[in-house]
């Protein structure tokens, strides 16, 4: 068994400052030539897959990083055009969309790609989205989970309408399909009345790879019922092994193998030939951060006054609890612990928030790096890693080149694809069409 790795692609990468270097395109994020060139680097690096996030609201200040995105199904379907082995993973709401649509969106990226299709399944926090969608604020975080479990059930039964064998394509007896192989699917519940079947066959995958990235508790429950890959945020190593085997006990809990739920925590790594020469890049990022932004950012999560938040002293000790925040409920849980645990100022917290947003940061050279890895992976807190790299495309060639060498070296990673789609890649069955066990 061997490390999975997906790379996480954001413009010019993941240190909110990386688009004021001077290598860096500021334009990147709306050039389909930089995304395509980003997604053939990783699969000749034999990556398992590449990542898209996405919101249905504005992400972040458009006065200072690049923040508009291209929708990415779409994005993606460019990708699939110039690549024909790596996973291919967007991230979609469950809050704002309705299964049909985003069903039938997925499954053609499937098809379009050949069985390569993965769906980041996010309810979606803040009231900013809510706003677009003739809400006057989100929806209680309870009820955006319960939606989200309705929305999955949905989609797969959408997935499933059409039976593998439902297409014969007889030219002879001039029948496409078999018709009592589509399948209407009638769901009636408390969030959705959908009568199916969907429009588009079953596609390679059956379904595509489900990921979820939430780590409160009733984003941990959702992951063990439904996710087959799980990114998360993990800032120490025992919080990532907590975490892991919480996953993996609460799947068990539903019935599921735990080897199906592969747990991937974020690394946003910053490479230098030596760590003296890594620490001094990360120190440059961290120069270019524009403090008030960033303090505005922090402030906004933690759901305080910005002037509250002094930027040479720690965090104030009257902060909300997890309870009363209907939003990202464990980042903000994780942000709080972290600038406790180290007694980092203001100032601090934002530089190690700058690179990572929350997931852990390592600067240092390409051993030391891959000793990280290895040291996770082999302690029980991964199965494989969320590879961020803080400056696109250069940390990823530099990880790609140096890093990847040394984990095939010691035999944790592939040398080569043995698969053709997703599911292969993170060892993960072909699901069983639902309503062909029912006619069995």
């Amino acid at each position: 068994m061997t490390l999975h790795l997906n790379l996480f692609i954001i413009d010019t990468g993941h240190h909110e400052a990386s688009w004021r270097l001077p290598e860096s395109d500021p334009l990147s994020h709306l050039d389909i030539a930089y995304h395509q060139r980003i997604a053939q680097i990783a699969e000749r690096a034999k990556f398992d897959s590449v990542f898209l996030a996405d919101s249905p609201a504005q992400f972040g200040d458009p006065g200072r990083r690049p923040s508009g995105r291209i929708e990415p199904t779409i994005l993606l379907t460019a990708l699939a055009a110039v690549t024909s082995r790596i996973g291919l993973i967007a991230t979609a709401s469950t809050t704002y969309n309705e299964p049909f649509n985003l069903a039938r969106r997925f499954s053609s990226l499937d098809h379009v790609s050949g069985g390569r299709a993965g769906w980041n399944i996010v309810t979606t926090a803040g009231d900013d989205a809510a706003r677009n969608f003739g809400l006057d604020a989100q929806p209680a975080h309870v009820q955006r989970y319960e939606r989200a479990a309705e929305f999955v059930e949905v989609s797969k039964k959408l997935w499933d309408s059409w039976e593998d064998d439902a297409i014969v394509a007889d030219k002879a007896s001039g029948v496409h399909a078999l018709k009592d192989k589509v399948h209407p699917i009638n769901h009636v519940g408390r969030f959705f009345s959908v009568q199916g079947p969907l429009n588009a066959p079953r596609s390679p995958q059956g379904h595509p790879l489900l990921v979820q990235a939430g780590s409160s508790e009733d984003g941990k429950d959702f992951a063990a019922k439904h996710a087959e890959a799980v990114f998360t945020a993990q800032q120490t190593l025992e919080d990532a092994i907590a975490f892991y085997q919480d996953v993996k006990r609460r799947a068990v809990a539903f019935g599921r193998d735990p080897d199906h739920v592969k747990i991937l925590p974020g690394l946003v790594p910053v490479i230098g030939s030596t760590e003296a020469e890594a620490l001094a890049a990360e120190e440059e990022l961290d120069r270019l951060i524009a403090p008030e932004y960033a303090r505005a950012n922090l402030a906004k999560l933690l759901k305080v006054p910005a002037e509250r938040l002094d930027l040479d002293r720690p965090l104030p000790d009257d902060l909300p609890t997890e309870e009363e925040i209907e939003g990202a409920k464990s980042r903000y849980t994780l942000i709080v612990e972290l600038a406790r645990r180290e007694n980092l100022t203001v100032r601090q917290l934002i530089g190690r928030l700058g690179g990572g947003r929350g997931h852990k940061t390592f600067a240092g050279t390409p051993e030391q790096v891959a000793d990280t890895i290895e040291h996770w992976y082999r302690s029980g807190a991964a199965d494989g890693f969320n590879i961020m790299p803080a400056v696109l495309p250069s940390g990823l060639e530099v990880f790609a080149d140096q890093v990847l060498p040394i984990l095939r070296a010691r035999g944790l990673f592939r040398t080569e694809y043995t698969g053709t789609t997703l599911r292969e890649h993170y060892g993960l069955p072909r699901p069983a069409n639902q309503f062909e066990l029912v006619a069995v």
